[in-house]
């Protein structure tokens, strides 16, 4: 027996090499650099491990083995021992780790479970509840929608203690409690006159209704199992996307040991607008007001502008493209005119994407509204030259103004001699 146990021995000294060429590099698997910080792991494995989590892929064996690939790659990449071991020594220095420590292998779901809460599957699987719902609210100026962007954006919220990881105990040893034998709620008797009792079921008062006992408390959470603190997400903002529309983080809620994290729902706002600190940003679109799909802007024109023509104005929109607005020589534009330029409203979004070809139409369209503005006064010397060219100009077309307004002449309905 002993000449097969060193030929085993020298076989598998020969084979790890060869299983830590052919293993995948764990940075690649988490979508990482080597200079990861502790945050980017977890963001990571946050992201992928819902993105291929069996529960949303069902039947997919790809997606399967990438769920277990990302919950091997994070707890090795969230433990600094074995980061530095694997830093040095790579797969090959693992696997003597592990075996050096009689290590077990890794529960994906146990991981899963650790890092968001309840069971490790999504929804009311493994008999565990999902947690409520969240809802924050994030306003964005009209640019944002406009041209669509990535926003990040902090919220606090109720997270796992890391330090416990959710046990709330320092040592990780909870006891069950003796005095409710892990049920959380007594049954105490109430005397109502002699001879009847009223029972009366209530929370535990030495266990706070856990069920558990913890000697030694967690110094991060006090043995609350969970802390409050701030977390870092992304939001897709689509182009054309509506204001009150809701973005929804799947698990992102707050978090439990006792239950599965709900949806963190993000409503979107629009901004007072401003103007930015960037030439980007200092458009005239940022003042644009915005109805459904359409887009709104108030004009303002001399009054020889809008009587006379021969004009032009530059807008800037939201991303920085120019609208011309024109009139010809002799174009008269009426005080409250709008005029409607085809496509340059907002771009068109229905249900979470892009219509690309929804009736022809990919955007909406700018309504233009002409403000016309009249001098305060005129100079003596213009004013006489306009009445005069007026009068003339009336006289030789045979223009009455009382008579043209439709309305009734006092002086032409008094009576005249013979009528009397």
């Amino acid at each position: 027996m002993l000449p097969f146990q060193i030929f085993a021995a020298l076989y598998l000294l020969l084979l790890l090499p060869l299983l830590s060429l052919c293993a995948e590099d764990y940075y690649k698997i988490l979508q990482l650099d080597r200079s990861a910080s502790e945050r980017d792991i977890k963001r990571a494995y946050r992201t992928l491990s819902k993105k291929f989590h069996p529960d949303k892929n069902p039947g997919d064996e790809t997606a399967q083995k990438k769920f277990v690939d990302i919950a091997e790659a994070y707890e090795i990449l969230s433990s600094t021992s074995t980061r530095k071991i694997y830093d040095q020594y790579g797969h090959e220095g693992l696997e003597q780790h592990r075996q050096g420590a009689n290590g077990r292998a890794h529960d994906p779901f146990e991981m899963f479970s650790r890092f968001f809460g309840g069971g490790g599957h999504f929804g009311h699987a493994g008999g565990h509840r999902k947690g409520p719902d969240m809802e924050t609210r994030l306003h964005l100026p009209l640019q944002a929608f406009y041209t669509g962007r990535e926003v990040e954006f902090t919220l606090e919220k109720q997270q796992i203690c890391d330090t416990c990881e959710g046990s709330g105990s320092a040592d990780g040893k909870v006891e069950t409690c003796d005095k409710c034998a892990g049920h959380g709620i007594i049954i105490q008797k109430h005397m109502l006159a002699p001879g009847m009792f009223q029972q009366v079921q209530m929370a535990c008062d030495k266990c706070g209704g856990k069920g558990k006992t913890i000697k030694k408390p967690c110094s991060v959470c006090h043995g609350n199992r969970v802390v409050r603190k701030p977390v870092s997400l992304s939001a897709t903002i689509e182009p054309g996307m509506a204001k009150g529309a809701r973005v929804v983080f799947e698990n992102e809620a707050d978090e439990s040991p006792d239950w599965v994290a709900g949806d963190l729902i993000v409503i979107l706002g629009e901004k007072e607008p401003e103007l930015g600190a960037s030439d980007e940003e200092r458009t005239d679109g940022t003042f644009f007001r915005r109805k459904g799909k359409d887009l709104f802007w108030k004009e303002v024109l001399s009054l020889r502008e809008a009587w006379m023509g021969e004009w032009t104005r530059n807008i800037t929109h939201l991303d920085g493209h120019v609208v011309e607005l024109r009139r010809k020589r002799g174009e008269v534009v009426q005080p409250l005119a709008v005029e409607t330029v085809k496509g340059e409203g907002m771009p068109i979004w229905h249900e979470g994407h892009l219509h690309e070809h929804h009736d022809g139409e990919e955007y909406g369209n700018l309504f233009v509204e002409y403000a016309v503005v009249l001098p305060d006064q005129m100079e003596r010397g213009m004013e006489k030259d306009f009445f005069a060219l007026f009068e003339k100009w009336r006289k030789k077309n045979g223009v009455d103004l009382l008579k043209d307004s439709g309305r009734p002449n006092p002086a032409s309905s008094k009576p005249t001699k013979d009528e009397l």
